[in-house]
């Protein structure tokens, strides 16, 4: 990183070339950016970031094999669906045959939303994570929910009470300038237009069957030690004042 650069354009540049951005490239909306190939009619492409810490460095809490299969397979899944679905409606334009665009873009909407979820995910943990948050973000925390307790327990019992795969998440709420928790059922359902997630929790069974079994409950409580809520309180900064929290 040049001397120069600001922290927050630093940790946004780094977000867009983990989703596969190449430098001045346009957002789409404000999650999710794609990198142009070199041959303009060329479908875009999506790439699996590098995590932020080894596979095993959220251990005891979440273990390296969970780790290296969520990231590495799942993940990765959800790219390589996101690139396939870009292809097939390079191939549908290109045809004008648009019969089967329904299903491809729906392909296209729950493997992009797994890939964005997944990279929020990855970065919102650290090793030196766990504690409670201050500054800003406790006094956004406080002043939505009552209490970091309060915003704590909430947030728990809707991570626990996803039904089947999902996730829960934090969003910054821009209409009523204000953080609620949500949950998101499969990678992109029940999803809250306009609000930008700043916390995100996977309680897919893959995130956590290997070490926990079906004990969400176990793993939502060992989770909350490896947050990193440096992470989320400078997305929660940016979103507060207009910027890009990516």
């Amino acid at each position: 990183m040049a001397q120069n650069d600001d922290p927050v354009v630093a940790k946004r540049r780094s977000f867009l070339q983990a989703l596969g951005v190449s430098a001045g490239l346009a957002t789409l909306g404000t999650t999710t950016a794609v990198s142009a190939a070199e041959d303009d009619t060329a479908p875009m492409s999506y790439e699996l970031p590098d995590l932020p810490y080894a596979y095993d460095a959220l251990e005891p809490h979440i273990d390296q094999r969970i780790m290296e299969l969520h990231h590495g397979t799942h993940h990765q899944g959800y790219v390589d669906g996101a690139n396939s679905a870009l292809k097939k409606l390079a191939e549908i334009r290109e045809a004008g045959e648009f019969e089967g665009i329904k299903h491809v873009k729906r392909d296209l909407s729950f493997n992009l939303s797994g890939h964005v979820n997944h990279t929020v995910f990855w970065e919102n943990m650290s090793p030196d994570g766990g504690g409670e948050p201050d500054g800003g973000l406790r006094n956004n925390i406080e002043a939505d929910f009552g209490s970091f307790e309060a915003f704590r327990s909430e947030f728990t019992e809707a991570a626990n009470a996803v039904e089947s795969n999902g996730w829960a998440m934090l969003f910054y709420e821009p209409v009523a300038d204000r953080l609620i928790v949500g949950q998101v059922e499969s990678q992109n359902q029940l999803a809250h237009q306009d609000s930008t997630p700043i916390l995100a929790l996977d309680v897919w069974e893959h995130a956590y069957y290997l070490q926990y079994e079906a004990d969400r409950d176990e793993y939502v409580e060992a989770w909350w030690n490896v947050v990193d809520w440096d992470d989320v309180a400078r997305r929660c900064r940016a979103v507060q004042s207009g910027e890009d929290p990516y």
